[in-house]
């Protein structure tokens, strides 16, 4: 009998891998021209220009903004989960290739261009469409007053003065080797602090006083916002950025005419106008397809504006109204983030509860399977999702399996110790009448632990909930999206848009679930607590001696 329960939770386990696969081959079969984007302001509009532009040619889109950072977004776009995103030509030379150029080569926008153009292609089998007509380059930024107390007018000054100064830089910056680690090499640049900071939050951080210098682009329209100054590259360490589509195998070779139609936009854009563009965003609050739309009616690109030109500016409307106009919008959102969470938290009940029986019966293993589940939950949600990426791509299937692992560790402790620990008397009864340790398991034991096995999985809902959120970063969509949008755009209004009914929905799936988990309780067990909840808790007074 033991034996076979065991081969009962191997097979649950074990049939759910196959249909990974074919999840993915089902997702991947006929869709949509997949364009993404990474989280911040100018990347969001590039790519929603790309989006708009397709469809103006009659393409379907799928938009995947928001994807972490440029090793998300590239390995995305290397498994054809998406099918282009806007890059930079330095991020690609250094950041992905780790390619050192001489300085004359290095220094002509047109010579990167060529090389990262032929070095993508041998290598990565990916295509970089020919540039938008700009270039984006680093801006390591201070304030006035801080660029006057400590005289700083270049990199080589701001390194001489680092070791009084705290740094506040956005994770991808800090990582890459044209980021911090590169000018820590060249210019000797050693902070006496550095704090990772979310792309726009970095902005009000300097500003307050948070922190004494940041990373930016040279097209920000922060950087007039907060009239910052920007320090020159004296020693010329920074290479050419100049944007680009950089696109998929798949597009390629599958869908010529959407090359043909995102090929319209190159040499078309120029510093001064995608400071304006950016400024419309990120100052002014516009909506990114207003502005994106607006763009390329003047272009000429499409005979209209799009359809979001109607939508009301974040910060010209109240907070009741701006969530009023986006009801349909949160609508979906909220559906597709309750979907993730049912699916993944129903992957997570069919695999942790058997276990969690299983290992009721092998008790000698059951503490360090659960520990070794528990080694999940100090994994940080974003890394598993970007560890999913290789695998399972973008979109639904990596985000499902990676909340689902979350979802393991509290239903399985819960279903575990919820059979170890039942009524020892019931199970003694149980055992005296005869029965088989697995009839007591079934019969005694589970029926005993339901309230026990509910906690747990109350708790890996709430869990899954919030995690959900992060699933925005590899293109799953839900409630995380107009956070992760409002992180970019410094939106405050666009983040509560998202984090209210994440919450929201928080609680109301832990009330629901917690109706279940009393209707899964022992009929005396339920009669106590009612009768504690309406005649408060039973006191005995002892007789007087």
């Amino acid at each position: 009998m033991r034996c076979r329960l065991r081969i009962r939770i191997l097979l649950i386990a074990t049939m759910t891998v196959p249909a990974i696969p074919i999840v993915l081959a089902a997702q991947r079969q006929n869709r949509p021209v997949v364009i993404a984007s990474k989280p911040f302001g100018e990347s969001y509009l590039l790519a929603e220009m790309f989006s708009q532009l397709l469809e103006s040619r009659g393409f379907r889109v799928d938009r995947k903004p928001g994807l972490g950072a440029t090793e998300i977004a590239f390995g995305a776009l290397r498994t054809d989960a998406i099918d282009a995103y806007p890059e930079y030509t330095g991020t690609g030379l250094i950041a992905i290739l780790h390619d050192t150029l001489p300085d004359s080569v290095a220094a002509d926008p047109r010579a990167v261009f060529a090389h990262v153009a032929r070095r993508f292609a041998n290598l990565y089998r990916v295509r970089w469409l020919p540039p938008l007509g700009f270039q984006n380059t680093y801006a390591i930024a201070v304030t006035r007053s801080t660029s006057s107390r400590y005289h700083l007018r270049t990199l080589s000054d701001l390194a001489r003065e680092s070791s009084h100064l705290t740094a506040g830089f956005t994770a991808d910056f800090i990582g890459r080797s044209d980021g911090l680690v590169g000018l820590s090499r060249v210019y000797g640049l050693r902070p006496r602090a550095v704090r990772p900071l979310a792309p726009a939050v970095k902005y009000q951080a300097l500003a307050s006083g948070a922190v004494d210098v940041i990373d930016g682009y040279s097209t920000d329209g922060l950087l007039a916002r907060y009239d910052l100054v920007t320090l020159i590259d004296d020693k010329h360490f920074f290479p050419p950025y100049e944007a680009a589509a950089l696109v998929s195998s798949r597009l390629d070779s599958q869908v010529p005419g959407a090359i043909a139609a995102l090929t319209l936009l190159s040499g078309r854009l120029d510093e001064k106008t995608m400071r304006q563009l950016n400024r419309r965003v990120e100052v002014d609050g516009e909506d990114v397809r207003r502005v994106a739309g607006d763009e390329l009616v003047a272009l000429g690109l499409t005979g209209a504006a799009h359809d979001a030109q109607a939508a009301p500016s974040a910060w010209k409307s109240g907070f009741v109204e701006y969530l009023w106009d986006r009801r349909a919008t949160i609508a979906a959102l909220t559906v597709r983030h309750l979907e993730l969470v049912a699916f993944a938290l129903f992957a997570a009940v069919i695999i942790a509860v058997p276990l969690g029986l299983g290992l009721e019966r092998t008790r000698r293993i059951a503490e360090p399977t659960i520990g070794a589940l528990g080694v999940l939950q100090t994994i940080p949600s974003i890394a598993l999702l970007a560890f999913m990426i290789p695998l399972l791509g973008v979109g639904v299937a990596p985000a499902l399996v990676a909340l689902g692992l979350y979802a393991l560790y509290p239903i399985a402790r819960g279903t575990y110790t919820g059979v170890r620990d039942a009524d020892p008397d019931a199970v003694a009864a149980a055992e005296a009448l005869g029965t088989t340790p697995t009839q007591r398991l079934l019969w005694v034991r589970l029926p005993l632990a339901a309230p026990v096995i509910m906690a747990g999985i109350r708790t890996a809902a709430v869990i899954t909930v919030g995690a959900a959120t992060l699933a925005a970063f590899i293109g799953a969509g839900g409630l995380g999206e107009p956070i992760v949008a409002g992180l970019a755009l410094a939106d405050t209004r666009m983040i509560l848009s998202g984090a209210l009914p994440a919450a929201a929905l928080a609680l109301a799936v832990d009330g629901i679930l917690a109706i279940v988990e009393l209707l899964v309780t022992p009929a005396h067990r339920r009669k106590r607590f009612w009768r504690r909840r309406t005649e408060g808790p039973d006191v005995t007074i002892a007789p007087a001696v």
